[in-house]
């Protein structure tokens, strides 16, 4: 699916696209980018729409037709895309691009909700870990992940109960689940009777 612009701004704020179609690449997250073709870190918030089931396919693409289900309504980067001609997505691929605060900053108290789960659940915490010891978790930087994992978990539900928010809008306000996204950077997490560890690296428990 895209990537949403600025332009692109007024699909979300009026509904046209429902903020529980979309979910946001948190600042940090590892990211393949399709234009460079490498894998990279993402700098900013990268807000898409989700794709269809457990696939990558754009939830409103039909298959049976080659269609569009918001043909009239579509994002900016479907608009300049051009299957036989790349120059014009490539030219505004990263710039410009939507972020979680331009949409919901002026909400009173959830922005502080998403600064609080992005400084606690960092990427950049984890991949500093990681480096400094080899792709490797030692104890206490594993246990820390851990933290990490398990304040996610708990504050999304916290989230849709008090807020009375749709759960299909937590991808968005607080990107992906950390128990799936751990696995970019080459971690797996495994339910360990009331905790959880990871099944590989360094075992590390809490």
């Amino acid at each position: 699916g895209p990537a949403f612009h600025l332009e692109d701004r007024e699909l979300l704020e009026k509904g046209k696209i429902s903020m529980s179609d979309v979910y946001t690449i948190r600042e940090g997250e590892p990211i393949y980018d399709n234009v460079k073709g490498t894998l990279d870190y993402a700098d900013k918030d990268i807000i898409k729409i989700k794709g269809e089931g457990r696939s990558w396919s754009c939830r409103f693409f039909k298959a049976a037709d080659n269609s569009c289900r918001i043909y009239e309504d579509r994002p900016l980067e479907c608009r300049v895309l051009k299957c036989w001609d790349t120059r014009e997505i490539e030219a505004m691929y990263a710039r410009d691009r939507l972020t979680r605060k331009d949409l919901v900053s002026s909400v009173e108290g959830l922005w502080d909700l998403i600064e609080e789960h992005q400084q606690r659940c960092s990427y950049f915490d984890i991949r500093k870990w990681l480096e400094q010891n080899d792709g490797d978790l030692e104890d206490d930087a594993g246990g820390r992940v851990l933290e990490m994992i398990k304040f996610d978990l708990a504050i999304r539900p916290m989230m849709v109960e008090k807020g009375q928010l749709d759960t299909e809008m937590m991808d968005f306000l607080l990107g992906r689940p950390m128990i799936e996204t751990i696995t970019l950077f080459g971690l797996t997490i495994e339910k360990d009777g009331d905790g959880y560890r990871f099944s590989r690296n360094h075992q590390s428990k809490q």
